[in-house]
């Protein structure tokens, strides 16, 4: 076995980048070198914002965004519909629909989705808190932009049957989005036109 060609201060940051969605050992090591060849440039900036991130970035109390407010920029949008609450498994989703430009209303982040086999039960997702916004907001219409993988369709299903009792419209995206898709992984016009031809779930 190769004796380590770096200290442990390197191999420490190697480690914690190959920790990151998208980035093995070897993408992590370009990665580390590229930050200890600039670092003035971008190491020193990116620790500092990593740091304040770290520091101010929170959950947000009402729907699960993630931001420096609380409740977050969306939330308390002057402009934003508060009678549509848009259901998604997790913020990179929300960030997606955001890009697309094509909603204007509000959301709600579950946190993952129900999985028997991984052990995600409703009481380890935010379905309770999304069913007391339902009733005790002036919620017409709830979409359920779940990804469509079997998991993501459960979800939906249960989420729809605990919905029954709220007296809202409940929706989800058009078939428009691929089976076994991801939201995260869509292009801006899909999502757009998932979104205009939403129909009763």
């Amino acid at each position: 076995m190769p004796s380590s060609t770096a200290g442990p201060e390197i191999e420490r940051l190697i480690g914690l980048l190959a920790k990151l969605p998208g980035l093995g050992p070897r993408s992590a090591r370009r990665a580390a070198l590229a930050l200890v060849k600039n670092r003035s440039g971008l190491m020193e900036p990116l620790a500092s914002a990593m740091a304040q991130a770290a520091d101010k970035i929170s959950s947000c109390q009402t729907c699960g965004n993630v931001d420096s407010q609380n409740p977050c920029h969306i939330c308390t949008a002057p402009a934003r519909e508060t009678g549509i609450i848009c259901v998604v498994q997790e913020v990179g989703d929300l960030w997606a629909l955001e890009r697309a430009a094509a909603f204007r209303g509000r959301y709600h982040v579950l946190g993952g989705s129900l999985s028997a086999l991984d052990g995600i039960r409703p009481e380890d997702l935010n379905i309770a808190s999304l069913i007391d916004r339902a009733r005790q907001e002036q919620v017409n219409e709830v979409i359920l932009a779940m990804n469509a993988t079997v998991d993501g369709q459960t979800t939906a299903h249960y989420i729809t049957d605990k919905l029954e009792a709220c007296n809202v419209t409940v929706t989800r995206l058009a078939h428009g989005v691929p089976v076994g898709g991801e939201l995260d992984y869509l292009d801006d016009g899909t999502l757009s036109a998932a979104l205009r031809s939403r129909r009763p779930f």
